[in-house]
């Protein structure tokens, strides 16, 4: 492919801004529709980056001849029902993590992505943090092996708000979207398949029904484990922090930035040609589309997270 990809993006909201955001950044592609709820609100969202067609209805944009891919930044329990959907409109998908909230749901959208030979990608951005990516080289060079990993991921979500603020629509869950982060990048990084795993969970939130604190464990197939405090109710600091603890260092990732076990800061602002993991994991999938192969992070590489988050989920519904 030697022309410009022509995009539709489905979700107007704070995380659809930050592919809208990356996207632009990307030479010969061009987001030409975008969907949303409220068609003023989405409107307003589109004129900026110069968007012409907008929509409420992701079939609009499906029905589009000159549409090759379409991103999808829409509420999880819709992953996977879009992403389908894409793939039986021809299109090439990169579906937000996570994937789906229900295992079946996932593998019907790997299975589709193989029958169709269609690029589709699931949203695990820590593959392309370059925080993570320098981790990663020294992985693979054979300069760090993990031993440990320990993660934190906290927010403050009492009520259904999203990242800006807002009201939600839709309910957010620890364990499908916010441990799917760390169970994939976990078997990346070690480079082996989790065998082992165990959840334990808080009260359930009375009006939310999910649980607002969760700890899982994790075992990797060559002996490294890693430990996820995840929590909605802890009051600051917010974010994800990941700390690897390896055979010749310990090092902690926050988002794109990386410092050592001395809080000394590394600079990894020569590992991508961005230092934006969003626009780095959208950079992939439109190569991945330009080059006809398979994309880090193809839903067929992420589906075994969600085998081990389904595994989970049978452990915490039967405790």
């Amino acid at each position: 492919m030697t022309s410009k990809i022509k995009v539709a993006l489905a979700g107007a909201g704070a995380f659809g801004i930050k592919h809208l955001d990356g996207i632009k950044n990307i030479a010969d592609v061009e987001v030409v529709s975008l969907v949303g709820r409220d068609l003023a609100k989405t409107r307003e969202v589109a004129d900026p980056y110069g968007i012409a067609h907008v929509t409420t209805d992701l079939a609009d944009s499906l029905a589009l001849p000159d549409v090759d891919a379409v991103i999808l930044c829409t509420p999880t329990q819709m992953h996977a029902s879009q992403a389908l959907a894409c793939l039986k409109a021809g299109k090439h998908v990169q579906v937000e993590i996570p994937l789906c909230d229900v295992l079946r749901d996932g593998e019907a959208v790997v299975e589709a992505a193989e029958r169709g030979g269609k690029v589709a990608m699931c949203g695990h951005t820590r593959r392309f943090n370059p925080s993570h990516q320098w981790l990663h080289r020294r992985i693979e060079a054979g300069d760090f092996k993990i031993q440990q990993m320990d993660v934190q991921t906290y927010f403050f979500r009492r009520s259904n708000m999203n990242a800006l603020g807002q009201p939600r629509s839709w309910t957010d869950h620890l364990l499908w979207h916010h441990a799917a982060h760390t169970v994939d990048l976990f078997a990346y990084q070690a480079g082996s398949p989790v065998v082992k795993a165990h959840a334990v969970q808080g009260p359930i939130h009375p009006g939310l029904g999910i649980a607002m604190d969760m700890s899982i464990q994790l075992k990797a197939a060559n002996g490294a484990i890693c430990t996820l405090s995840l929590s909605f109710n802890n009051d600051g600091p917010l974010g994800t922090f990941f700390r690897y603890i390896g055979d010749t260092g310990t090092y902690i990732a926050r988002y794109d930035d990386l410092v050592n076990g001395k809080e000394e800061k590394i600079d990894v602002s020569q590992v991508d040609v961005s230092m934006n993991g969003i626009e780095l994991q959208d950079r992939e999938f439109f190569a991945a589309i330009r080059e006809g192969r398979e994309p880090n992070a193809s839903v067929a590489k992420v589906l075994p997270c969600y085998q081990v988050l389904y595994q989970l989920e049978q452990q915490l519904n039967s405790d």
